[in-house]
């Protein structure tokens, strides 16, 4: 398929630059360079920057300049935040999650036994063995990286169910509690 027919690109869904820009960074799970992020967004250098300057100044993104480029990435307590949001808000009940964090961590400690680790590093510490494949070796990469992914979505799941009463939608209107009372306090 040549790039005329695909539709699947960030460039090929009628997106402002600025608004690519904005979706990738939004999508970051690392640091990364402007010069990358221009590049995912297809993109130039220079305007990605004022975007992703912007983003900071918003607190939507951090910038690190301790290595030799500044890097930028994600508020990840604020993504936690607005996917444990979507996760309350959406079809799932508090059941289905509490479900479906049993099953992620039955999966950890099935590779806990299996392998006999505690942690994905643990279990790519593994891979020095001499005795293993590279098909084994690939194998243990890959399920070192499910298992920090799953490592993740405990936590944000887990803070869905344990919040699900607080995380609960609102539809009173701001400064009104139940009984209809305006919020001020008297002096």
């Amino acid at each position: 398929m040549s790039e005329d027919e695909s539709d699947t690109g960030l460039r090929d869904r009628q997106t402002t630059g600025e608004d690519r820009v904005r979706m990738v960074a939004r999508q970051l799970s690392e640091p990364r360079t402007a010069n990358w992020i221009a590049a995912e967004a297809d993109w130039s250098h220079g305007p990605t920057r004022r975007v992703l300057e912007r983003l900071v100044e918003d607190g939507i993104l951090h910038r690190d300049d301790a290595g030799t480029h500044a890097t930028y990435y994600p508020d990840y307590r604020r993504q936690a935040m607005q996917e444990s949001m979507r996760l309350r808000d959406g079809d799932h009940t508090v059941e289905e999650l509490t479900d479906r964090l049993a099953e992620m961590k039955a999966r950890i400690r099935a590779w806990q036994a299996e392998f006999d680790v505690e942690s994905p590093n643990h279990l790519r510490g593994t891979i020095a063995d001499d005795a293993l494949d590279t098909d084994e070796e690939d194998r243990r990469r890959e399920i070192a990286g499910e298992w920090d992914h799953l490592q993740r979505r405990i936590e944000i799941v887990g803070f869905a169910v344990r919040e699900w009463d607080f995380l609960a939608p609102t539809t009173e209107p701001a400064g009104a509690d139940r009984n209809g009372i305006s919020g001020t306090c008297p002096q």
